[in-house]
């Protein structure tokens, strides 16, 4: 079982499961659950999917005797036929530029290629990594993050105010609309919160880029909220481990979970 006791796989059954199982039983389904997920994670992909969303989520892991943050980096697509799909997952050390870039090679070696928007947050690493390995992709800044990043240097008088404007510059019809709407927050904003106006002017081509796609396609494509989900439950299951004896068994309990949302 590879250092992951039957008791910790028992908490995390009943958790998910609502009942327990007896330890053979357990062992039986950690010895049929390794293959299957490390053939799901390697599988080709074999349509065409224009449009990912990334994400990580972090955990503890025991490395060598030392407990280490690990990050779990989660893609998922949508495909030609306006499909979710999970295309994939890894276990790296951090979300440096290095580790998406490992993350973002092996999805191209499995076949994703062609890629014309990325969602993701503002991390550095994750941005360098995504223009590097997808070259020709557009960038949406998750729009959530967006607006929390903004607020978060706006008094606390002004937010509400500024929020809605925010809102009516992500609703614009097109680009020189909210273009209009950002000028008009720049007036407004600039003197009582300098520090919010510059943070929507440095990130506001990104927050935006959605506009280019067709008026039924921008909500579902202007935040990670998708993906969001997928890492509320993965939380769940990291929750009752706490701290995963080695990679393989965070592979093995946590990737289950994109298995059964992939199928879904």
């Amino acid at each position: 079982m590879q250092g992951v006791s039957t008791r910790k796989v028992r908490a995390i059954t009943e958790e998910l499961c609502g009942t327990g199982f007896s330890k053979s039983t357990i062992s039986a389904l950690c010895s049929a659950l390794d293959p299957a997920v490390e053939a799901f994670r390697n599988r080709h992909l074999e349509k065409w999917y224009p449009f990912a969303r990334v994400d990580a989520t972090f955990t503890k892991v025991r490395e060598e005797g030392q407990v280490r943050s690990k990050g779990l980096l989660v893609a998922l697509g949508v495909n030609e036929e306006g499909n979710r799909e999970v295309l994939g997952f890894r276990c790296e050390d951090s979300e440096s530029e290095a580790g998406w870039t490992i993350f973002f090679n092996s999805l191209k070696d499995r076949g994703l290629s062609e890629v014309d928007l990325v969602i993701s947050d503002s991390h550095k690493g994750l941005v360098q990594a995504m223009r590097k390995c997808f070259q020709g992709a557009a960038w949406q800044r998750c729009q959530t993050h967006f607006s929390k990043n903004v607020l978060d240097v706006c008094p606390k008088k002004l937010k509400p105010e500024l929020h809605e404007a925010l809102r009516n510059m992500y609703g614009a019809d097109d680009y020189k609309t909210a273009v209009l709407i950002r000028d008009h927050i720049d007036g407004r904003f600039l003197e009582s919160a300098p520090k919010a106006v510059e943070a929507l002017k440095e990130g506001f081509e990104d927050v935006i880029a959605v506009l280019s796609l067709p008026l039924p396609l921008r909500r579902w494509f202007r935040t990670t909220n998708g993906l969001e989900c997928v890492n509320e439950e993965l939380r769940r299951r990291e929750w009752v481990i706490r701290i995963f004896p080695n990679d393989q068994s965070l592979y093995r309990l946590m990737g289950a979970l994109p298995m059964e949302i992939h199928e879904e």
